[in-house]
């Protein structure tokens, strides 16, 4: 596993933290990639049920993936930190497989733990699901109490 982190100055708005992880695209893997999301969500000072949903949801995307990785290449995931909000890329080498499908039940997950989902076919033989979760969204959607 490589793991880089690259900070930069983004105007007025503050720091932008990336962090970028590569390993076997293989699910014996997927607890590293959930105890890093958990770490990076914890930076942001998300919720315990924040942090709980957004690890969820990158390894519901990640099996997703994982199902049309082409055997013996990489997952990657880059995780990018801007204030309150963490997006979250996963990506993997496929044998020109069509984008995951909108209206199955793994999708309806990320959707609803994720502030917004999108899948990205880049190229042919490379799939990825972004993910984006903002701190307190749920309690901003509700409204004051």
């Amino acid at each position: 596993m490589t793991e880089e982190t690259e900070t930069r100055a983004e105007g007025v708005a503050g720091i932008r933290d990336v962090v970028s992880i590569r390993l076997p695209a293989a699910s014996a893997y997927l607890s590293v990639l959930r105890t890093a999301t958990a770490g990076l969500a914890a930076r942001l000072d998300f919720t315990l049920d924040e942090i709980e949903d957004l690890r969820i949801a990158v390894d519901e995307a990640c099996a997703m993936l994982l199902s049309e990785a082409v055997p013996g290449t990489d997952l990657t995931a880059e995780f990018e930190l801007t204030g309150q909000e963490m997006q979250v890329r996963v990506e993997v080498t496929t044998v020109g497989s069509s984008a995951p499908k909108r209206d199955d039940f793994a999708w309806m997950v990320l959707t609803a733990l994720a502030d917004d989902v999108d899948a990205v076919t880049d190229s042919p033989d490379r799939m990825a699901i972004v993910l984006r979760k903002r701190r307190g969204a749920a309690q901003n959607a509700a409204g004051p109490a």
